[in-house]
């Protein structure tokens, strides 16, 4: 079998309602199958005013939206509706990128079915309660994971360093790589626009570091600002850029009175705003890959990062980039100034770091997610099945 013996039957939690790195990539992926000839059916919540248009055939599921995080639904059960539709549809292969209660009826129906399951980890939820005051509930939330993933015939990671997390954590036998790609023809230093930046107000000398992604607390937005904060007393030259939209953006402009705010930027205007800064600082722990490190390297930033899952597959230390531990203000206050200060070192590790983002192209990394599903559809061809399955 090839690409197009495939018919995917993919779960998500959020297709396109919200815009961020994940459902983004599963919509470029779900592209890229149609245009190998696959047949593709996406079962998503659905809002009426959705961030942008989704790839591919979407089936609406039943969904709720998340207290105290009302742009967030939880898809919450496979109603008769969706079951009909998955049986006309006629999958021979299952994906659930998110382990929510629709997932976890998805995996039950395919196993029910005897077909196999594909699982994509884009998030680390198992972090999430930390930022909320409930870091106890961690070893309970890894353990229902796991129970979740254990199910799958396979799980894909965005990254090495995830990759080996998971199989730290015995999530299952069988851990591959689907990485991310960049679009080069966006992300790169040609977009670098000077004018724009001084219509921010943003001198030319002026060091710029740059925040990019959702206004969300579980993205390090604490860390961020105690951090600059301590370049404001240590008086380093710098200025903040923030590019990007969320419930927390109230909160850290007022952390962050002197930052410039663009709001949400996509495409060539996004291009334009991460070529235009100087570093990225990405103290967030909790991505499994982290895209946008991957865009600012692209665009030739050196990134400091906090040493997580996300960045360490992306930023090699001392090199494109410094790795610092989690939530170490003082150390990541220092790697900031030292590029401030330094535009020789920051230079070349923006040059290092391009070239390193050049490895990912997407139909490459899209092509390697194909090869898996083949592999998984093949093995059950011949009698294997998930090793959490009960013996018969």
């Amino acid at each position: 079998m090839d690409a197009t013996g495939l018919r995917v039957a993919l779960f998500s939690g959020n297709y396109n309602y919200v815009r961020d790195g994940a459902n983004q990539a599963l919509n470029r992926f779900v592209s890229y199958l149609l245009r190998q000839g696959a047949a593709v059916r996406v079962y998503s919540p659905t809002v009426e005013t959705p961030a942008f248009e989704p790839a591919g055939d979407l089936v609406s599921a039943p969904s709720f939206a998340v207290p105290g995080r009302k742009e967030y639904r939880v898809p919450y059960r496979l109603s008769g509706a969706l079951r009909r539709d998955l049986k006309a549809f006629r999958p021979n292969l299952v994906h659930v990128s998110s382990p929510d209660p629709l997932g976890h009826r998805a995996v039950s129906w395919a196993r029910a079915q005897g077909l196999p399951t594909v699982a994509s980890v884009h998030t680390r939820f198992e972090t999430y309660p930390r930022y909320y005051g409930l870091a106890f509930l961690e070893p309970l939330i890894e353990s229902m994971l796991r129970r979740f993933y254990r199910r799958c015939d396979a799980i894909v990671a965005p990254s090495e360093s995830m990759a080996q997390l998971l199989r730290d954590q015995r999530m299952s036998y069988d851990v591959g790589i689907w990485t991310r790609g960049i679009d080069r023809e966006i992300f790169c230093p040609a977009r670098r626009d000077m004018a724009w930046r001084r219509s921010l107000g943003i001198g030319d000398d002026v060091p710029v570091i740059g925040f990019i992604g959702r206004l969300v607390m579980e993205k390090g937005l604490d860390v961020f600002s105690d951090t600059v904060d301590q370049l404001a007393q240590r008086q380093v030259a710098h200025k903040v850029l923030v590019v990007g939209e969320g419930p927390a953006r109230e909160w850290f402009e007022n952390r962050l009175p002197s930052a410039v705010f663009t709001g949400f930027q996509k495409g060539a205007d996004l291009g334009r705003a991460v070529a235009s800064m100087d570093m990225l600082f990405n103290p967030s722990v909790t991505e499994t890959f982290g895209n946008v490190t991957l865009e600012a390297m692209a665009c030739g930033l050196p990134t400091v990062a906090a040493r997580a899952t996300g960045s360490e597959s992306l930023v090699t230390q001392g090199v494109t980039g410094r790795l610092i531990r989690p939530g170490a203000i003082s150390d990541f206050a220092d790697a900031l100034q030292a590029y401030c200060e330094d535009p020789a070192a920051r230079a070349a590790a923006g040059q290092a770091a391009q070239q390193r983002a050049e490895r990912n192209g997407w139909d490459q990394v899209n092509q390697a997610l194909v090869d898996t599903y083949l592999r998984i559809i093949r093995q059950r061809a011949q009698g294997l099945a998930p090793r959490s399955s009960p013996v018969p």
